[in-house]
C-alpha cells in the first residue's frame, strides 16, 4: 500500500492512496481510497477511486476541489452529519460522464441520513421585503446573497446524490440533495440525479445560475423548489419522479416580491406514482404538481403532467390572491404547451377567494407535448433500475 502525505494547508483532509485488482468501470488507473474531511483550504483533485466523507467538508474560498469520473464518496450517518459545502469563493469540480458519473451516497441507504452538496455564491437575491442577504435555512446559518450576477461555483456533471435530505444543528432545518444559495451563471449545472432524499431534490434560493438535464427521483418534500428571487433563464429537461412520499413536484415563490424578471425552463416532465403520499400524510394538501405562492413567477414550456390525481388535486395551484393579481393576471406566469394526463383539473384556487384565469396566450395546452428529453445511462440507472422511465 502506497500512502500520500498532503500538506497541512488542507487542515482536516486525509487522502490515502492504494491499489486493488477491483473493477475499474473503464478506468486505466487504480483506483485510489481515502477519507475526506475538515476544510480545503487549497486546490484539490480526488483521483478515481472510493472515498469516505467524515463530517461537514467545507470547501473555502480561493480553494477548488475536483472529483474525477467514476468516484464513489460516502456518507455515514452514524458518524454525524456529513456534507458537502462549497462556501463563496470557493469551487467544486464534478467531473463525471454518462458512463462514469460521480456518486455520492450513504452507507445505510437511508433517506435524511447526510447534508447533500450545498453550495453558496454572491449572485443577486431578493428576500423578504427585498433584502438583498440573507442567512442560510440549512442550520449552518452561513450569509448569502450578493451583486455578482456571473458568480461561479464551478461545475457539476453526471453526479448523483442519493439518500440526503439532513436535518442538522437544531434539529429541524434541512438540507436537500443539492442546495443552491445565490449560485451565479458562471456555474455550470448539467446532468445532475437528486435520489430519495428526505426533504427536496433540487433547491434554489435566490441567484441566477441555470441547470440542464435534473433528475429528481422519490424525494420526500418537493422535487424543484426556488424562493428569494431565483432566476435562471436557461433551464431545459427537468425530470420529476415522486414515489412513495413526496409533495409538489415544483414549489415557486419569491417571498412576497413582486418582480419583473423571471426563470424560464423548457421542457418538464412531472409524474406522481399511484399510490404516492404526502409527506405530512393524508391532511397535508401538498400533492398538485405546480404550486405558485409569495408572488412566485416563471416561463415555463412544453410540460408534461401525469398521475397527479389524488382527489382534490390540480397540475397547477395558485396558492394566493396577490400571487393570482400581479403574477397570474399580471402575464409573470406563463405555461405554453402543456399536456395533463389523468383528467387531471388544470388549475385552480386555493380557496374560493379569488379565481384563477390566465390571460390570452399565458396557458396553452398541446397532446403534441413531450416533456423532458434526457439520455439514460448510468448516471441515472440505480440498482439496474432506468430512472427514466
Amino acid at each position: 500500500m502506497k500512502k500520500l502525505v498532503l500538506s497541512a494547508a488542507l487542515l482536516g483532509l486525509l487522502f490515502t492512496g492504494c491499489s486493488n485488482d477491483d473493477d475499474n468501470n473503464g478506468n486505466t488507473q487504480p483506483p485510489q481510497e481515502g477519507v475526506i474531511s475538515g476544510e480545503i483550504t487549497s486546490d484539490q483533485t480526488f483521483e478515481f477511486g472510493t472515498y469516505v466523507l467524515d463530517g461537514i467538508v467545507r470547501i473555502k474560498s480561493g480553494a477548488t476541489a475536483t472529483f474525477d469520473a467514476g468516484s464513489t464518496i460516502t456518507a455515514n450517518m452514524a458518524n454525524g452529519v456529513d456534507a458537502i459545502v462549497v462556501e463563496n469563493g470557493g469551487r467544486l469540480i464534478i467531473n463525471g460522464t454518462a458512463a462514469q458519473p460521480v456518486v455520492f451516497t450513504e452507507a445505510s441507504k437511508t433517506a435524511g441520513s447526510w447534508g447533500g452538496i450545498i453550495m453558496y455564491g454572491d449572485a443577486p437575491i431578493m428576500g423578504a421585503g427585498g433584502a438583498t442577504t440573507k442567512t442560510s435555512e440549512d442550520g449552518l446559518a452561513l450569509p448569502y446573497g450578493g451583486t455578482n450576477p456571473a458568480h461561479n461555483g464551478g461545475s457539476l456533471r453526471y453526479a448523483r446524490v442519493e439518500y440526503a435530505g439532513k436535518k442538522i444543528s437544531d434539529g429541524t432545518s434541512e438540507m436537500n440533495g443539492f442546495s443552491f444559495y445565490s449560485v451565479g451563471s458562471g456555474t455550470v449545472l448539467e446532468n445532475l440525479v437528486s435520489y430519495k432524499g428526505a426533504d427536496d431534490g433540487f433547491e434554489f434560493y435566490g441567484g441566477t445560475v441555470s441547470a440542464t438535464n435534473l433528475i429528481s427521483y422519490g424525494n420526500f418534500d418537493d422535487s424543484f423548489d426556488w424562493q428569494d428571487g431565483w432566476r435562471g433563464a436557461n433551464n431545459s429537461n427537468w425530470y420529476a419522479y415522486q414515489t412513495g412520499t413526496g409533495n409538489f413536484a415544483m414549489e415557486i415563490e419569491a417571498s412576497n416580491n413582486n418582480n419583473d424578471f423571471f426563470p424560464t425552463i423548457t421542457n418538464i416532465t412531472l409524474i406522481r406514482e399511484s399510490g404516492t403520499q404526502t409527506e405530512g400524510g393524508s391532511s397535508a394538501a401538498e400533492y398538485d404538481a405546480i404550486q405558485f405562492k409569495k408572488q412566485g413567477n416563471g416561463n415555463f414550456s412544453n410540460v408534461v403532467i401525469s398521475g397527479f390525481t389524488t382527489t382534490g388535486a390540480t397540475a397547477v395551484r395558485i396558492q394566493d390572491a396577490d400571487t393570482n393579481t400581479d403574477q397570474v393576471l399580471g402575464g409573470k406566469i406563463k405555461l405554453t404547451n402543456l399536456k395533463i394526463s389523468d383528467n387531471t383539473t388544470p388549475f385552480a384556487a386555493a380557496g374560493a377567494t379569488f379565481t384563477v384565469n390566465f390571460p390570452e396566450n399565458m396557458w396553452t395546452e398541446s397532446q403534441l407535448a413531450t416533456g423532458a428529453t434526457i439520455n439514460n445511462g448510468n448516471w441515472s440507472t440505480i440498482n439496474g433500475v432506468n430512472l427514466l422511465q
